[in-house]
């Protein structure tokens, strides 16, 4: 029998969708697709904004805004303690990144959310860097690109993180008005407070393939209605045949497609 190889750790993984094993390295150079059957990982938004933007234009703004706690909140550990450990884990201040950019040499104003700070979820703070930089690009009448990925409102912060829902709506009825381009990238998951916010007003709606997108997930609503529900509900390929997202795009095309609509939009 041949002599047992170690793979050194980190270098191969598991798909967390086929069980293939996938050289990291191969992974990575893939933006985070399983090269076996195409899987889209869940990747952060720092990542994203490397992945989507031209070299060296992404100029970040309101990086100094802080969540508190407005309900002095307490689950298993307070809430304060929480944000602290999640912004050491991720060296991030908060669930959402914002900033200008240039997408193929396309100007834009991009905010990305980031799963992996607290599931991106949404509080005050989230909701108020959306809605700076929706209107960041009603005064520059710039293109906005919002990237989801959340897990829905922030139960922390209560009723605060329910009305960043109308706060964010409002504001880009507002750049609707102004005759503003707005353009969703809906990744995995794209839920709940979120999903029934401004996920769901973009003028056009990408999504990443096999996207989880919805508000409450399949597991409550089959509990819920007590029924069998279809295969692939709630994924993107079922939300674009029920004509709520307009075109399912593998992360390799995103760049080129979101400049084309650009261009398309006169923009």
């Amino acid at each position: 029998m041949a002599d047992r190889v170690d793979v050194p750790a980190g270098l191969w993984s598991s798909c967390e969708n086929c069980g293939h094993m996938v050289y990291e390295k191969e992974v990575a150079e893939a933006l985070h697709v399983c090269p076996e059957c195409g899987h889209h990982r869940r990747i952060d938004a720092r990542t994203r904004i490397e992945q989507l933007v031209d070299t060296d234009s992404f100029e970040e703004f309101s990086e100094d805004l802080r969540s508190t706690d407005p309900l002095s909140f307490r689950d298993r550990i307070p809430y304060k303690d929480r944000l602290k450990r999640e912004q050491e884990k991720t060296n991030e201040t908060e669930a959402v990144v914002v900033g200008k950019a240039f997408i193929r040499g396309r100007p834009v104003i991009l905010a990305v959310m980031n799963p992996a700070f607290i599931m991106a979820s949404m509080g005050a703070v989230v909701g108020e860097k959306i809605t700076r930089a929706i209107e960041r690009a009603v005064e520059e009448n710039t293109p906005l690109v919002v990237v989801t990925a959340s897990g829905g409102a922030r139960m922390q912060e209560g009723m605060v993180s329910l009305v960043q829902m109308a706060k964010t709506s409002a504001a880009l009825a507002r750049l609707s008005a102004a005759g503003g381009l707005y353009i969703v990238v809906a990744t995995d998951p794209t839920t709940a407070g979120v999903a029934a916010s401004f996920a769901s007003l973009g003028d056009v709606i990408l999504a990443e393939p096999n996207a989880m997108i919805g508000f409450a997930g399949p597991r409550v609503i089959a509990n819920t209605i007590n029924a069998e529900l279809p295969e692939g509900f709630q994924r993107s390929e079922f939300m674009m045949e029920h004509g709520f997202v307009d075109r399912i795009v593998p992360r390799s095309e995103l760049r080129r497609e979101i400049a084309r609509i650009i261009d398309y939009a006169g923009k």
